[in-house]
Order: C-alpha cells, then structure tokens, then sequence
C-alpha cells in the first residue's frame, strides 16, 4: 500500500500527519514495500501474529504505512492506521529525552547521584551470590543519572533472569500498577544491586526510576510533565498511560495463547488508568504519534518549528555510552551495538545478524512494537504489534525488508 492509498485510512484527526510522497521520489522501492507488506500477511495468514502496521518514512516524508490483519483476534475490525497499541518500552526513550530536557534546563547533572533525588538509595546494597546464598556488599561507587538512562545502575528487571536479586524482584509488588511512582521506586530501593553501578549492562528498571526523579525535580507528574514539555508539543494526541472508553474499537490486542509455546498471553487493560506511571513501559500510542517523535529524533531534536531538545545533547543521547569496560551479555543486546542514553546505537556496520548503519539508534517494546532511526540514510521506521513471544524473529525481519527497499 503507497502513502496515496493510506491517505484513505487516516489517523486521529487530533494527530496531525506527517506529509506523505511517492516511495521513489523518496528513494525507496515501492515493489519492494509490496513485497515487505506481502511478507507480514502470510505470518499473519499463518497465524504468527493477529495484524500490524508498518510505516517508513525518508526524507522528511511517509514513503510507506501500511496496515494488516487484524485489531483483535476476538473481532472482525481490520487493523488501521489509527489502532492503539501498549508500546511498553517505547516509553522509554520518551522519558530519557524528559530527563535531558531537565538537564537542558539547569536542574542537575548527568553526573549526579540518584540519590540526590530519591534519598532512599543512598543505603543500597550490591547482591553477590555465594554457594546459594546472597551476600550483600557496599557500594564503590554511588548510582548516576547517567547509569540510569544507560542501564549500568545494577537495578534489573525479574523477567530478564532466576539469580536471587530477580527473585527478590519477584516476590515485591513491583509489577503492581496499585502502587505511586514514589512507592515503586522506594521499593526498588530497598532490593539489592544485581553488580557494582558502572560495572555491567542490566537491562531494567532504570526508566522507571528517572521517571520518578522527573516528579521529583518539575513537581508535577510523570504524565502532566511528559504531557507539557513533549506529546503536546509534538501533538501526540494519542499518546498516554491509559486510554478512554471512546476507543475500545481502537485497541489492539494479542493471541490470548502464544502460536508458538502456548503459554498464556497478559497484557496490561489499556482502559484502566493505573496509579503508577511507568516511565519504563506504561504508554500507550498510535503509529502515527510515534511517527512525529521519531522524526523529531530524526530532524536532531525539532518538528515542525518546535524544538524538543537540543541537536548536541540528542547526538549525545544516540551515542555508545558503554565502551569496552562495560560487561554486556544479553540477548537485548545484538553483536556491533552498544547503548547509549536512553536508546541501543549501532556501532559496527557488520557483526549483527541484519542490516543497517553504523550511528542508528532505536529501541523496542515487549509486546512487538518497534522503531529506529537512521540519520545515515535520512529514514526511520515505525512497527505496531502485539504479539510478544514473536517480538525478536519480526524485529530482524522488519530490518531485512525495510532495508531492502533502499535505493
């Protein structure tokens, strides 16, 4: 489907689109484009996942958004531009772009403690297992702003692993959404470290915990600030913690079984507006809200005459911030990468097992969602699903499409 045929399927008219041309006056392969929607309909003809959308833009302008399948398994609404979907970790990279909107501002340094906000962590412990049994150690060093947007802090998250730190994890409240922002992070507080800050890429609760130090410093919170300073500006209409009733012909949603394990598949009710605000995956959106952050992102900071953050401080967000000290075994985590604040960067034009360009950055949600951005190739891409279990196998097969219509 050509960005001309997606003009009859709009979004949200409170959601202003980005402009749209033909995908070779773009630079892109509209047979190919074909060819890549063609490819997502027979995973979901063979039942891989329920439907999707798709949308690469280059150039300032949607080459391609496409929309197929299914909403629901349990209905007959076809996909649309305009479904809304639980971005998870897509949130993420939001809130690290609110926090160094913060230090744009003035109000701390990257270099500052957390603790300096949130007194709570100044006790923390470091969890070492020993024959079984965790012994607990002090700290070498005191847990950063930069270590939270990076994920070296040590926090973790209990599904990423079974060591006894995530089984302390486990046995909290913390998958609660009853429970404050302030009450979150306190609990995550008082559990051990998985390693020494600095030491090692866990993936993790970090986000979480720079949402809170966002109440904390702007004394509003997390979403009236989020609201405020990037989704109003950007005119992500659609954007935020829960949505209303109006839209529960909009949502999409999963298998209520994995088609590959089985298993049982859970997601968070997008009606409920929850206590806590998850600065590490509680959004929720539409493709083409996320399409105006990313090429926001993409522009180096502005959109549409608006500047959200500043073109140096985003070139520092979207470079490595590990390098070779840093210990990163994780299948988050592909070979000629590294991450940076608040993003994965692509460091290395081989070694992964799919294409791309060195200077790419991107990130993804946990249940299918999926972009990045390519400054090399002037081009970012934006992938809506709900199918967790197949997340990873359709996040390579994105690339290998996408990429393929590059001219």
């Amino acid at each position: 489907m050509t960005a001309q045929s997606a003009a009859k399927h709009s979004p949200a008219p409170q959601t202003p689109p980005l402009p749209q041309a033909k995908p070779e006056s773009l630079g892109l392969s509209s047979f190919r484009l074909q060819r890549m929607s063609d490819a997502f309909k027979r995973e979901i003809d063979k039942g891989t996942l329920p439907g999707a959308t798709v949308m690469v833009a280059r150039r300032g302008k949607i080459g391609w958004f496409d929309a197929l399948g299914k909403q629901s398994p349990a209905a007959s609404a076809p996909m649309a531009h305009d479904t809304i979907f639980r971005i998870f970790s897509m949130t993420k990279p939001i809130v690290s772009i609110g926090i160094m909107m913060l230090i744009e501002d003035g109000h701390f340094l990257l270099s500052d403690p957390v603790a300096k906000f949130i007194p709570e962590f100044a006790d923390q412990k470091v969890g070492i297992e020993n024959n079984g049994k965790l012994e607990l150690v002090l700290l070498k060093r005191q847990m950063t702003v930069q270590d939270l947007l990076r994920h070296t802090s040590g926090i973790t998250y209990d599904h990423t692993g079974n060591g006894l730190v995530q089984q302390m994890y486990k046995q909290s409240q913390l998958r609660s959404r009853k429970i404050t922002n302030a009450e979150h992070a306190a609990l995550v507080a008082s559990l051990p470290l998985m390693c020494q800050p600095g030491a090692e890429w866990n993936y993790s609760r970090s986000t979480d915990i720079l949402g809170r130090i966002i109440e904390v410093v702007s004394g509003k919170s997390l979403s009236a600030f989020l609201t405020e300073r990037i989704l109003a500006p950007l005119h992500m209409a659609e954007t935020a913690f829960h949505t209303g009733e109006e839209n529960v012909g909009r949502l999409a949603e999963p298998f209520p079984t994995d088609p590959w394990t089985g298993d049982k598949v859970q997601l968070f009710n997008m009606l409920e507006k929850p206590v806590m605000e998850s600065g590490g995956g509680g959004l929720v959106s539409t493709t083409m809200d996320y399409a105006r952050f990313c090429q926001m992102l993409l522009n180096g900071g502005t959109l549409d005459g608006d500047r959200i953050v500043g073109r140096k401080t985003l070139e520092l967000m979207a470079s490595d911030h590990l390098g070779p000290n840093v210990k990163v075994d994780s299948p988050l985590m592909p070979a000629g990468h590294g991450f940076g604040l608040g993003f994965a960067v692509r460091t290395d034009k081989g070694m992964a097992p799919f294409p791309g360009s060195v200077g790419q950055f991107f990130w993804s949600g946990m249940a299918g969602t999926f972009f990045w951005i390519d400054p090399a190739e002037d081009m970012f891409a934006v992938f809506m699903m709900q199918g967790p279990g197949q997340r990873q196998y359709i996040r390579s097969m994105v690339r290998d499409l996408v990429y393929a219509a590059v001219e």
